[in-house]
C-alpha cells in the first residue's frame, strides 16, 4: 500500500478506536488549538508494560489516522520501548535521524513538511509522552 491508502485506511478503519471508562486507565486529553482536533488517550499499563491503549474524539484525517497507528505499535511494549517509538517519531518529525524499523507504519508521514500536519500527526503522541513521563 502507499503511504495515502495506509493513512486513509487508518483514518477510515481506525484501529483501537474506543472510549473507556476504567479505573486503570490513565486517561490524558490532547488537544490542537488551531483546529478541531481533540483527542482522549487511553492507557493501561501493568508491570511496566502498555497492556492496551486506544482513542476517542474528533480530529481530523492525520490525527486519527495517526492515532491508530501508534495505538497499533503501543499495545503490548514495555515503557523503554514506547518511549523509543515516540522519540523516533519526534525525531523523524522534526526532520532528525530516526530507525524506520522501530516506527513501522508511522513512516507514512515522514514527507510531512507543513508544520500545521506535522502537528496533527504528533498530537496523540504527545498524549502517550505525558503519560510516560508522568508514569516514570
Amino acid at each position: 500500500m502507499e503511504k495515502r491508502e495506509i493513512i486513509m485506511d487508518h483514518y477510515s478503519n481506525p484501529r483501537n478506536r474506543k472510549r473507556i471508562n476504567d479505573s486503570k486507565y490513565i486517561v490524558e486529553n490532547t488537544r490542537n488549538s488551531s483546529c478541531i482536533d481533540n483527542l482522549d488517550i487511553y492507557v493501561n499499563i501493568k508491570n511496566d508494560k502498555i497492556e492496551d491503549i486506544t482513542f476517542d474524539g474528533e480530529a481530523c484525517a492525520i490525527s486519527i489516522s495517526s492515532a491508530s497507528i501508534m495505538t497499533c505499535n503501543l499495545k503490548g511494549k514495555t515503557i523503554k520501548e514506547a518511549i523509543e517509538y515516540i522519540n523516533n517519531m519526534e525525531a523523524m518529525l522534526s526532520d532528525k535521524e530516526y530507525n524506520v524499523d522501530i516506527l513501522k507504519e508511522a513512516v507514512v508521514y515522514e514527507d510531512t513538511k507543513n508544520t500545521s500536519r506535522k502537528t496533527c500527526s504528533w498530537l496523540p503522541y504527545e498524549a502517550v509522552k505525558k503519560i510516560l513521563n508522568n508514569y516514570n
